[in-house]
C-alpha cells in the first residue's frame, strides 16, 4: 500500500488532494473485484438496451388485423398473421384487446390509401415491411408515457443506488483500514486531514462519474442501434441533468460516508454509522418505482437534496418541470453539498485518530 512520505510535507494543499485521489483511483483500478463487477456493469447495461430495442421490433409473424377494403394494401407483405375484419370497429377492438399487435384500415385522407391503428406503439418492423410510412394512431397514448417514465424510473433509480451505494461504501472501508493498520498516521504525518478527506471524495467522484458516463454512452450507442432515436431525443437533456445532479449528490453522500465511517475503528462497526446514510440512498430509488407517475412526489423528490439527483431528471423526462427549476434544485443541492462537506470535515477530523469504541456525534462536532 503507497504511503505519502513525510518528505512531502512541502506539499501545496492542492498537490495534496490530487495525491490522495490518484492513490484512491489506483487502488481501485488494480482491484480485481472492481473491474470485473465493473466489466459486468458495463456489458449488462449494453445487452439489456439492445434486447429490449430488438424487442420492440420483433420482426417473427405480426399478427394484425385487416379491413376488407385494405386487404389490397398487404397483399403482397410477407411476415404478417392476417386475421380479416368487417370494419374499422371491428379492428380497434382487436387491438385494444390485445389480440393483434395493430389493424390496417383503409383511409382516405392518407397519401397511401391507409392507416394502421396500434394500442401503445406500432410495431417498428410493420411499418418497415409496408414500406411506406402510414400515418399512426395510437388509441392509449396515456400507457405509452406511463410505460416510458416507468423504465426511466427504473434506470435512474438503479444507477444512483449503485453508483452511490458502492462508492460511499468503498470510501467508508478504506477510512476504517486505515484507521485500523495505522496507515492514518503516516498520511497526516505528511498532509493535513482536510486534504485527505477531500482527496478520498475527489477520487471516488472520478471514478463514479467515469461509471456513469460509461453507462450514458452505452444508453446512447444501445439506442442508436435498435433505432429508438426519438426515446433517444426524449433522454438526452434528462442525462445530462442526471449527470451534473449526481456529481454534486455523490460529493454530498460520499464527505458523509468518510465521516460517519471515521466514528469507527473496526470494519464490523461501519454499519452502525453508515446504515442511515445507506437508507437516505435507497429512498429515492423506492420512492421514484412507486411513484413515478405521481406528479406531487416527484416534485418534492426533485428539491430533497438527497432525491434530487432521481427526482428532477424524471420530471424533466416527463416534461413537468419548467426551465428555472432544475436551477433552483441544483442551487440547494450545491449548498447543501458545502454545508455537508463542511460538517464532514469537522467529523472526520475529531474522529480519525480516535481509537477503541465508536466516537458520539456530539464529540465529533466539538470544536
Amino acid at each position: 500500500m503507497s504511503t505519502v512520505r513525510p518528505a512531502e510535507r512541502s506539499l501545496s494543499a492542492a498537490q495534496g488532494v490530487w495525491l490522495v485521489a490518484e492513490r484512491e483511483i489506483g487502488s481501485k483500478l488494480r482491484s480485481k473485484a472492481f473491474v470485473i463487477s465493473t466489466v459486468i456493469l458495463l456489458v449488462g447495461a449494453l445487452a439489456l438496451v439492445i434486447w429490449a430495442g430488438f424487442q420492440a421490433s420483433n420482426s417473427s409473424g405480426t399478427p394484425v388485423a385487416v379491413t376488407a377494403d385494405a386487404t389490397r394494401y398487404v397483399s403482397a407483405v410477407d411476415g404478417l398473421e392476417v386475421t380479416d375484419v368487417a370494419d374499422r370497429a371491428e379492428a380497434e377492438a382487436l387491438v385494444s384487446a390485445g389480440d393483434v399487435d395493430a389493424a390496417i384500415v383503409a383511409d382516405a385522407s392518407s397519401p397511401t390509401g391507409f392507416a394502421v391503428l396500434a394500442d401503445t406503439s406500432a410495431p417498428t418492423q410493420l411499418l418497415l415491411q409496408l414500406a411506406q410510412v402510414p400515418p399512426v394512431e395510437l388509441l392509449s397514448p396515456d400507457d405509452v408515457n406511463a410505460a416510458l417514465g416507468y423504465i426511466a424510473a427504473i434506470g435512474f433509480g438503479i444507477v444512483f443506488l449503485f453508483a452511490a451505494s458502492m462508492f460511499g461504501g468503498t470510501i467508508a472501508q478504506s477510512v476504517v483500514e486505515e484507521k485500523q493498520t495505522r496507515v492514518v498516521e503516516l498520511l497526516i504525518s505528511a498532509i493535513p486531514v482536510r486534504v485527505l478527506l477531500a482527496g478520498k471524495v475527489i477520487g471516488n467522484t472520478i471514478l463514479a462519474m467515469a461509471q456513469i458516463l460509461l453507462l450514458a454512452a452505452i444508453a446512447i450507442v444501445g439506442l442508436t442501434v435498435t433505432d429508438q432515436t426519438a426515446l433517444l431525443q426524449g433522454l438526452g437533456a434528462p442525462i445530462a441533468w442526471f449527470a451534473v445532479f449526481f456529481l454534486f449528490g455523490f460529493i454530498l453522500l460520499a464527505s458523509l460516508f468518510a465521516a460517519a465511517a471515521s466514528m469507527v475503528s473496526r470494519m464490523e462497526d461501519i454499519g452502525s454509522t453508515t446504515t442511515p446514510l445507506t437508507m437516505l440512498i435507497m429512498a429515492p430509488y423506492f420512492l421514484v418505482i412507486f411513484f413515478n407517475d405521481n406528479p406531487l412526489v416527484l416534485a418534492v423528490m426533485s428539491y430533497v437534496p438527497f432525491s434530487a439527483p432521481v427526482g428532477m431528471p424524471m420530471r424533466i423526462f416527463l416534461g413537468e418541470a419548467q426551465w428555472w427549476e432544475p436551477l433552483v434544485s441544483l442551487a440547494i443541492l450545491v449548498a447543501t453539498c458545502v454545508a455537508a462537506i463542511l460538517v464532514g470535515a469537522r467529523i472526520y477530523e475529531n474522529s480519525l485518530l480516535r481509537m477503541g469504541g465508536r466516537v458520539k456525534l456530539s464529540e465529533a462536532l466539538a470544536r
